[in-house]
Formats: structure tokens, sequence, C-alpha cells
């Protein structure tokens, strides 16, 4: 008969405690599921209103760029943590750097001049009027 203590709940023996630790999940900390910039967006008479959660981004490292109908939004974030022990000495460091970026497009172009764009508590928010006369065409078949 086999020796089945290794898929056993309780090891007693180190190496395989040892041989299990090392085999399970890592942790990595951030996921790619939180770079994603999840964005809301409504249609109005007139204009569209976009909402995009960006956590822990700050404003000025984000840029968003329209060309016709076309709304692309770049963000980039830096995180760096240090825990200390009571001595000073450094435990644990951790550091994040990534970017992120997200385009879609819009049923209708959009008024540059008139678009504006406010960063609050994690969420960018774009007011994107509708360019006069971007309605579409119904052309007739002759």
């Amino acid at each position: 008969m086999a020796n089945l203590s290794l898929f056993e709940p309780s090891l007693s023996d180190p190496f395989e405690s040892m041989f299990r630790r090392f085999m399970s999940p890592m942790r990595m900390g951030r996921g790619n599921e939180e770079l994603d910039v999840r964005v809301d967006v409504v249609e109005k008479e007139g204009a569209f209103k976009v909402r995009a959660d960006l956590p822990g981004v700050k404003k000025e490292n984000i840029n968003v760029r329209i060309d016709g109908n076309l709304v692309q939004i770049d963000a980039e974030t830096k995180d760096e943590k240090e825990f200390k022990g009571d001595g000073g000495k450094v435990v644990r460091s951790e550091r994040y750097y990534g970017s992120v970026s997200r385009a879609f497009t819009l049923a209708q172009d959009v008024d540059e001049a008139k678009a504006t764009a406010k960063y609050e508590d994690g969420v960018l928010t774009l007011d994107l009027p509708k360019k006069a006369g971007g309605g579409s065409k119904r052309l007739t078949v002759q």
C-alpha cells in the first residue's frame, strides 16, 4: 500500500510541510483585474457622460484623448510601501508600477472644444458634448 501521508491534511514531517508551502499558490500582490478601467457611458440629449474607475491614480498621471468618436483613457500608477521592524531594519518592501489604457468608440463624434474632465475620489468623469451635425445621413439609392 502506498504512503499517502503527503496528501493528508495533518503533516508531521517538516519536509512534507515545506513541500506543501512551496506548492501552494503564491500571492502576487496586485492582479491584472485591479488594473482594469471600469467604464460607464450614459448618452443624454446632446452629450455623453463617462465615469471611469481609477482608484489610487493621481490626476496628473491620467491622460484623456478624444479623436472624433474615439475616446482613450491612459493612466499610470506607482505604489510603494515599506514596513519596518522595531529596530528600523527593513523587514518587507513592496513596490508596484503599472499602466493601463482603455479605448472605446461612441455612437457620434465628440465636440473636443467643449469636453470636460474631472477626477475625484478615484473616479474620472468626462462630459462629452456631441458634435453638431454629427448625426447619421440616409442616402437615397438611385
